[in-house]
């Protein structure tokens, strides 16, 4: 897996997901085994075998968590600057064709949320403004055409 840049806030965010996988749904779904097992007949004891598929996806995203985390690098914010856009780096940009503003955030994957603005730097929007200056158009392809949108504003 490669290295997985995120704010000091998403780094705490993914520990806290895990500690809650861990501390309250593992217990929950090895509970719920032990119920199912109560019953008797675990050959056609469809809560049993729910329990346990459960108990393997709960596992399985535990172990996926646990990796980006040991692939993570949290970026140093006092370190970045506001002459081109990077990760992390807020910024305005304008439509030329529609003259619609929009803002948003460049973040890893891990932390991409469209409803908070957050746009992931591998998407085709975030990949096009990396790099990029107050003042320069870039030109994007995006499922619904050609977008071009003019770098406004950058800011953390």
């Amino acid at each position: 897996m490669a290295v997985v840049y995120m704010t000091e806030e998403g780094y705490k965010k993914l520990i806290e997901q895990i500690k809650q996988l861990e501390s309250v749904e593992r217990p929950r779904i090895s509970a719920q085994i032990a119920e199912a097992r109560d019953k008797g007949d675990l050959s056609e004891n469809a809560e049993y075998d729910a329990a346990k598929e459960a108990q393997g996806l709960l596992e399985m995203k535990i172990s996926q968590l646990k990796d980006t985390l040991s692939n993570a690098r949290v970026i140093d914010e006092s370190k970045l600057s506001v002459d081109s856009i990077q990760i992390l780096s807020k910024v305005k940009v304008k439509d030329q064709k529609s003259g619609r503003e929009m803002q948003y955030t460049l973040v890893s994957e891990s932390e991409a949320n469209l409803r908070e603005g957050k746009i992931a730097v591998s998407t085709p929007i975030g990949k096009a403004l990396l790099g990029k200056k107050i003042g320069d158009v870039v030109e994007i392809q995006v499922p619904s055409g050609l977008l071009h949108l003019e770098v406004l504003e950058i800011s953390f």
